[in-house]
Formats: structure tokens, sequence, C-alpha cells
């Protein structure tokens, strides 16, 4: 075992960086001597909604100036409401060749006559917000912007699915931020205490892994293991944990991280029939990769009741620097049930934490309760993610929903899948067909050690590669002798010694010098299997058939 085997994969990154020569403090794809693909922050990124933003900016801009005409240069005003819309239309028309003027005059015309809102108020509320000049009001979320929002995540989210709940979303600086205000908030209303027992769908992203067994939560966590053999869903007999009276909530990853499949029918089917036995079981389901799938349906639709949504812009729309995420739940939960139902010990506590925010602190929802304890309570006033971050928000969510064709998403997962092509290609093994299961989103690809090994040399030589190297020993190797970084597969509850590569973050020929590398270094441990097993000798570059 490697001394480094218990740190997080996140932390290991940084001694991988090291190690292939990187910088930790600029790790980034253009630093070709090395080929960080730890990480998954995408190389590509959404242009059209910023040039959008930026172009709004500007009217914006205009509109402040407007109102302080008669003061020195250098000081504005707020816009006004009043012809807001005719304004915008002249600044529109004098702009019609610049980029992103067309997106903003069909992102209107989109709010008007799709969403059913009034194009004022919405050219209003996002010069505001994009001037940053009034602090977050609702503080949960901008009204308008909360609406469009929603109507994106229903689209997104929501699929074919006969959905007519009403949901309210909480904006958030990012899938992280919602992490972490979602376990304070958990325990802070007593749905989760210490000791109790929560479910985890592993394979699953670091820190929900973590974060349960650290001395703020002290939580008994049970593994729901995907089956790597039937594509990386959840078998029956281990979504049957779920059926435990005593697990208090389940927590996964949807598509997954890093195996990057979606739920399939069946199993959301299956989750849906467990949870009318267990009305009281908490969801949190993170769908930040729901995008980039075809077709996708959240847990958030078909266990409405019992299901948060954690739901992050930083991928799909490379806007890992942004901080945008939401938080949803719907208006009828399990959250507010259970904490109407606590004892009187707990209520009244509960009650002195909130009643400087609210006249009746019993009827405040758990989603409010979110957004006061995210800044303590008694900064509660000047709690929400900030307005301009909001205003991209909104612009990255109009563009998915404009495009009605898919062309976006459809480069992108072109994109992705090329590289992914070129990563095993360079190893020399086949696909096997994946490519065509609408279960598979790759992001992210499991490069597993004992496949890999069995594929291209056969059976007894992936038995004698996984008792005799260990996975981050591999890791180290690659990043030392071939400069490249991969994060290690047990760091995210991967049961098989693996390694973790993003798709996202560099470019196809990259891709094929790392498949190269992985193949290098599988010769060299032939050479070692050889020699340690002369009678079982194999020739380099032996591929299989299978």
């Amino acid at each position: 075992m490697n001394k480094l085997d218990s740190l997080s994969p996140f932390e290991l990154k940084d001694v991988l960086i090291k190690t292939a020569g990187g910088n930790v403090t600029v790790s980034r794809p253009e630093n070709r001597s090395m080929l960080n693909a730890g990480r998954g922050n995408p190389n590509f990124l959404s242009t059209v909604p910023r040039h959008g933003f930026f172009q709004l900016g500007l009217f914006a801009m205009r509109e402040s100036e407007r109102s302080f005409a008669y003061l020195p240069e250098g000081v504005g005003g707020f816009p006004k409401r009043e012809r807001i819309e005719e304004r915008f239309e002249s600044f529109a028309r004098e702009n019609k060749t610049t980029d992103g003027i067309a997106f903003l005059r069909g992102a209107v015309s989109y709010v008007r006559d799709q969403v059913g809102l009034d194009a004022s108020e919405f050219l209003y509320e996002m010069c505001e917000g994009i001037l940053g000049c009034n602090y977050p009001v609702p503080d949960r979320m901008l009204p308008l912007s909360e609406k469009i929002v929603n109507h994106y995540l229903r689209n997104e989210m929501i699929g074919n699915q006969p959905f007519i709940d009403k949901f309210d979303l909480f904006a958030v600086e990012g899938g992280t931020a919602a992490m972490t205000y979602i376990f304070n908030s958990l325990r802070t209303n007593y749905l989760l205490k210490p000791g109790d027992k929560i479910a985890l769908g592993a394979p699953i992203f670091t820190p929900y892994l973590e974060i349960p067994h650290m001395s703020d939560y002290r939580l008994e966590v049970i593994d729901i293991n995907a089956d790597e053999d039937r594509n990386w869903q959840y078998p029956k007999t281990e979504l049957d944990k779920l059926r435990d009276p005593t697990i208090k909530a389940f927590f996964l990853v949807n598509p997954s991280n890093p195996p990057s499949v979606k739920l399939d029918n069946e199993s959301l089917i299956y989750i849906a029939s467990i949870v009318a036995e267990r009305p009281d079981l908490i969801i949190l389901t993170d769908d930040v990769y729901g995008t980039f799938a075809d077709d996708f349906v959240s847990l958030f639709a078909v266990c409405p009741r019992n299901t948060i949504l954690v739901y992050s812009y930083s991928k799909y729309f490379g806007a890992t620097g942004w901080r945008l995420g939401v938080i949803g739940t719907h208006r009828d939960n399990v959250l507010d049930t259970q904490i109407a139902a606590l004892d009187d010990e707990n209520r009244t506590a509960l009650r002195k934490r909130y009643q400087s925010i609210a006249p009746d602190p019993d009827s405040l929802k758990f989603i409010d309760r979110l957004v006061a304890d995210s800044r303590s309570v008694a900064l509660n006033h000047t709690a929400g993610l900030s307005t301009p971050q909001q205003v991209q928000m909104v612009l990255f969510s109009l563009f998915a929903l404009i495009d009605t064709s898919d062309s976006y998403k459809t480069a992108l997962k072109r994109l992705i899948r090329h590289r992914k092509r070129a990563l095993y290609r360079a190893i020399g093994i086949s696909l096997d067909g994946k490519e065509e299961d609408d279960t598979v989103v790759d992001y992210y690809s499991i490069l597993d050690l004992e496949e890999i090994g069995e594929r291209v040399h056969g059976r007894k030589f992936a038995e004698w590669l996984i008792s005799h190297i260990n996975a981050t020993d591999l890791l180290l190797r690659l990043a030392r002798e071939a400069h490249v970084v991969l994060l290690p597969g047990q760091g995210f509850g991967v049961q098989h010694p693996s390694g973790r590569v993003s798709l996202a973050n560099l470019n196809e020929a990259d891709y094929k010098r790392i498949g190269q590398a992985v193949r290098t270094l599988m010769e060299e441990y032939v050479e070692q299997y050889n020699t340690e097993c002369p009678g079982e000798s194999l020739s380099k570059g032996k591929v299989s058939s299978k």
C-alpha cells in the first residue's frame, strides 16, 4: 500500500502535478509539458451567452448614465423601467451586426412569448442585476430569474415525465456551495444527526464520501454500489438497501462521477417504487452532468416530494470560474414535513434560531432555512448569489432553451466522444459498442487496470497485475515518466484499481498521447511479468480480440 492512498484524489492531484513537472498553481491545459487529465475543468465554453452578457452590460451602462445625465462624467444611477424595452430595441438596431445582439433579441422574445413574462420587467431585472447596484432581492433568487431557470430545469431535468408540480430554487455559488449548504442545514434542522445512516450511490464525487465522516456530521455510510459489468447501473440487490428504515437519506450523482452513466429507466422506476414504501426517505441528486445526456430524467422528476436537486452550470457551459448553481426543492416536500414533526425540544431550538428573520419561524420552508443558514442567519438580509452571476445564469439558460435543435449539445457530445475514441485506440482496445449506449455521457472515463490488462494481454496477466501493482504507484509512474496526470478511481469509491480520465479538458491529440503512455507502461509490466512468470511469457503489443 502506498502512503499516498489515503489522500483525497484532489490532494493527490497536486502531488502528481509536481511529479509530472508542472506547477500546482498553473496547471492549465496550455502547459504542454504536462497533460493534466485529472480535474474536470472543460477546455470548451459557450460563447453566445457570454457575448450577450457583455452587450447587455453595455446597454445597462447606457441606462445608468442616462439616469444621472446632469451629473459629472463617471456618476450613474439605476436604470428606469419606463420605455426600457423601446430603448433596448433602439440599442439592438444600432448594434445589429455585433456578436450577442441577435441572441439578446431572441432571448427577450423567448421570455415574452414562451415563458410569458413582461419584457420590460425582464430587461429591468437584467440591467439592474448586471450592474450589481442592489442587493439580491429576494435573497434566495431574483424573481424573474428564478422563473426562467425553473423553465430551463424543467426542459433539461424532467424529460417527458408528466410533471406539473411547482418547485423553488436557491441560486448558489456552484455545486460545491450547494453541497456545503445542504449538509449544514440538514444537520442544523435535525434532519440528520450524528450516528444516523445515509446511503451513497458509489462511485461518487469524492466530497460526498468525505463530508459524512467529518466531526461536524459523524454519519454512518452505507454504500449503494453500481456494477461495472452492468454498465454502472445499480443492481436491485444494492438499491434494496434503501428499504432499511434506519437509512435517513440517499445521495447520488446522476450521471455518475466518474463512470459518467445516467440512471436507466428501469433504475428510476425501481427507486420510485422503494420511495413509495419509504415516503420518509430524503434523496439528494447532483445532476451537474445531466445536460450532456439525451432525454435525461432526474430523480427530482420521478420522486418529486423526496428529492433535493443540485445543478451546476460549470461543466456544460464551461463556467467553472463563474460559480453558478442552484438548489431545487418542490413546494410540497418531505423536508418541511419532517421539520414540522420534530419533537418540542428541537422545534423550540429552531424557533429561537430563526425568530429574527421570520414572524412565524415554524412555517419557514427548508429552502429558505438553507438561505438563512448560508449566512449564519444573522446575515440573512445580505444573503444571495451576486446579481451579475444570476444574470449570466439566466443567459446560459435562455441560450439552451432557444437552441431547440440542440446544436450546442450535439457539438459537445461529438467533441468528447472523439477524444474518448482517440484514447482507447491508443491504448489498443475497442469500445465494444459503448458509444451507442444512450446512458453513457462520457464526460469522464475510468481506466480499469484489470480490464485493460485482460483485454490486451489476457486474464492471467490481469490477475498478476492487480496483485503486484498498486494503482497509486502506477499513477505516479505515469506522472513521472510520461508527464500524465490522472486521478485514482478509489478516491471516488471505484472498487477496482483504476484511474479517472477527464475527457473534457484536453485536445484529441493529447488523449492519444495519454493512451500511448498507458500502453507503454503496460508493456513494461509485461516485461516484469515475463521475468517473474517465464512459463507464461507474453509478447508486447498483443491485443485481445474480445
